[in-house]
């Protein structure tokens, strides 16, 4: 119980930065998207809080901004591939038969794939074909999420199979059926219910998953560009003042360190529970 608060804090606290910051960068008169050459790597001050960045921005104003990415893409991920992968779990539990066989022999080449060098083609595919215009960062974080949600679905798939087979072969599913309960009602009011603890775990460790993989992609270059700010493009950014001016990298390291942790402990805490 104490993991799954913890870990709820330390989202919330995430959360709450993200959703105050068009109200803190009112209340400080500063814009983080325009640069000022003449501020470049300030310190801390009341001005500037966490000091400025490599363009004179303010680095603690993109860090909340950043945060609004990286928490969109983590829940917008998770919802998309929690909710396809129980559905395809669901069916392949029920339907069985050659429908099972060729939905998991999907999900087994998908994950016999290369993750993060497959994520890292498909970032790098002109979209501007598909009418999602590169370079804006809704049409970016679109990407991303349209990507990993459709490779992120198949670890949830086979939970939720394995849970649903389990609860399908239980005497209380032989008597909703005897009682009249259709197909649909035994998996959605008896079955679904009954396998949510694991299917919570998995969308909080898909959340934890989503944001280092936006990270990945942005401080690769392909993931949102700048100037919108993500902590993945920041720690890009900083890489080449590491050793001068080390806080650049160590604050939004900082944040996929305590989101990621978040996750992580949240999932821990479901589990138990």
């Amino acid at each position: 119980m104490i993991r799954l608060i913890l870990g709820l804090l330390l989202l919330g606290m995430l959360g709450l930065g993200a959703l105050a910051a068009p109200w803190a960068q009112g209340w400080m008169g500063v814009d983080p998207f325009a640069p000022d050459l003449m501020a470049r790597y300030g310190e801390a001050s009341a001005a500037h809080p966490l000091g400025t960045d490599e363009l004179g921005r303010d680095l603690l104003l993109r860090l909340l901004h950043g945060a609004r990415v990286s928490l969109s893409v983590g829940l917008a991920v998770a919802v998309g591939a929690t909710g396809l992968g129980t559905a395809i779990g669901l069916l392949a539990a029920w339907r069985g038969g050659w429908v099972d066989a060729v939905l998991m022999r999907v999900a087994d080449g998908l994950l016999a794939l290369p993750a993060l060098p497959l994520l890292v083609v498909l970032a790098a595919v002109d979209t501007g074909r598909f009418g999602l215009p590169r370079g804006e960062a809704a049409s970016d974080i679109l990407r991303i999420v349209l990507i990993l949600v459709a490779f992120g679905w198949v670890g949830t798939a086979r939970l939720a199979r394995a849970a649903a087979l389990t609860q399908l072969s239980l005497d209380y599913v032989a008597a909703a059926r005897v009682s009249g309960a259709g197909e649909g009602r035994v998996l959605l009011r008896h079955v679904l219910p009954n396998i949510a603890g694991p299917i919570g775990v998995a969308a909080a460790l898909a959340v934890a998953g989503a944001i280092l993989a936006e990270s990945t992609l942005s401080f690769l270059g392909l993931g949102i560009q700048p100037p919108a700010p993500s902590w993945g493009n920041m720690l890009s950014n900083a890489q080449e003042m590491v050793f001068s001016a080390p806080l650049q990298a160590v604050w939004p390291g900082l944040c996929i360190l305590l989101a990621v942790a978040g996750c992580t402990l949240v999932a821990d805490g479901l589990r138990r529970r």
